[in-house]
């Protein structure tokens, strides 16, 4: 039986590294024993906020990648501020009341001249590139996977001139994701972007989304077949780890503004006066970028003698970080807009035999899944007394070397039976 081709529109592929690099990285690798030919298409040149070359040896040797230069104003704007520059791509923003007038400028810009995101300028010249290949090569099938969502733009485009089947991937959503908001947008940008968003959500054959709440809220937009498929956890190769000695609490990515929790800070503040032995034993582990919001919270507190502030590691060490770290924090901004958000950490954590603890807002769709696994506990904003019981709980079962997590039902977030449920969707086209 012929394999079927599928092009692949990403931004974020290897040497990319970060969470939005996973989803197709792992899908492209299984994607061939489903009988379906990877053809993924990148940028050439891509400003990454975030490089992992180890995750270069990872990409399939069966898959065909296709390069094409872009141009981001990303490249001239960090003549200004290489820093500020790379955190806003990261997206990672200062808290409206910290913001200087630089930043205030970045975010305006960003948000009402590059509509809808910075990568806004490599439609035309993708589509032009692509038009050729799928011509020549018999494409029948695209995908494009946003954030950024300009890359919808590209499949709207193809879909109108060649007819293929679309599938539009969104990892996350478009205009009620967190940050958004921070965008200092005009009415004009508002208005624009929502019309991008309904004109792809209404023009894609089909769309794939992360979670539950995301497909609600997009029902509400569209009548299109919307099918979710989460993220996911892969097979990884990383050598037995010897547990922290400490009682470890790890946070292992973006530690965002908005997501600092200060009644965690709380708990722990009154565990280290109230309990002996907790504070010879307590350690705050922070891997990946910390905003500085959160670190002067932890200052404020007077935890800062329990911090220790690794920094960005690569994919395989954050693994290993999982898997020895007594406890692994998993936090969400309080907010609405965030009940959607399934960190795609969550399912990493969710194999490396660490308790959870989870927070964010009540209703949250990775509350379900931490719940339903046995993973760990979730918390949302207003459970002081019950996360400082758990947190107690979980230190007295380190102290007798009991402290572990019992997970059940995970294997149906394996990333191979996910590529499988794809290859299906894909298949019926």
């Amino acid at each position: 039986m012929e394999q079927k081709k599928l092009l692949i529109i990403t931004y974020y592929f290897p040497p990319a590294g970060g969470p939005g690099v996973q989803r197709w990285l792992k899908f492209v690798k299984y994607l061939p024993e489903f009988n379906v030919q990877p053809i993924v298409y990148v940028p050439e040149n891509p400003t990454y906020p975030i490089v992992d070359e180890g995750l270069v040896s990872e990409v399939s040797d069966k898959v065909i990648v296709l390069k094409n230069k872009i141009w981001e104003p990303y490249q001239l704007a960090s003549v200004f501020s290489k820093n500020k520059t790379k955190k806003i791509s990261s997206g990672i923003f200062p808290q409206k009341k910290k913001q200087t007038f630089l930043d205030k400028t970045f975010l305006w810009v960003r948000g009402n001249l590059f509509i809808p995101d910075a990568r806004v300028f490599w439609v035309k010249p993708s589509v032009s590139y692509l038009e050729r290949y799928i011509r020549e090569n018999n494409i029948d099938t695209i995908v494009t996977s946003g954030p950024p969502h300009s890359l919808h733009l590209i499949g709207l485009e193809l879909q109108q001139k060649l007819k293929v089947k679309w599938f539009a991937d969104f990892r996350d959503p478009w205009t009620t994701i967190g940050y958004h908001k921070a965008l200092r947008l005009s009415s004009y940008a508002e208005k624009k972007h929502k019309s991008l968003e309904h004109k792809v959500l209404n023009s894609a054959d089909e769309i794939i989304v992360t979670s539950k709440t995301t497909k609600t809220e997009f029902e509400a937009i569209t009548n299109k077949p919307i099918t979710v498929i989460t993220n996911g956890y892969d097979v990884e190769t990383v050598e037995k780890q010897t547990l922290d000695s400490k009682f470890s609490l790890a946070h292992i990515g973006s530690f965002l503004s908005d997501r600092n929790p200060p009644f965690l800070w709380e708990v722990l503040v009154e565990l280290v006066k109230e309990v002996p032995d907790f504070k010879s034993h307590l350690e705050i582990k922070l891997i990946g970028a910390v905003s500085q919001e959160v670190l002067d919270a932890i200052q404020e507190h007077q935890l800062k003698d329990y911090l220790n502030l690794v920094g960005y590691v690569s994919h395989k060490e954050a693994v290993a970080h999982q898997r020895k770290s007594q406890v692994l924090l998993l936090i969400e901004i309080n907010s609405e807009d965030t009940k959607s958000i399934i960190p795609g950490k969550l399912f990493e954590y969710m194999v490396s035999n660490r308790p959870i603890i989870a927070i964010g807002p009540e209703g949250s769709d990775f509350a379900d899944i931490v719940t339903q696994t046995n993973t760990g506990v979730f918390f949302d904003y207003s459970e002081k007394a019950r996360l400082k019981s758990v947190i107690l709980d979980f230190f007295n079962q380190f102290l007798e070397g009991k402290l572990q997590a019992h997970g059940i039902g995970l294997q149906q977030y394996s990333r191979k039976n996910l590529t499988r449920q794809l290859a299906q969707l894909i298949s019926k086209s």
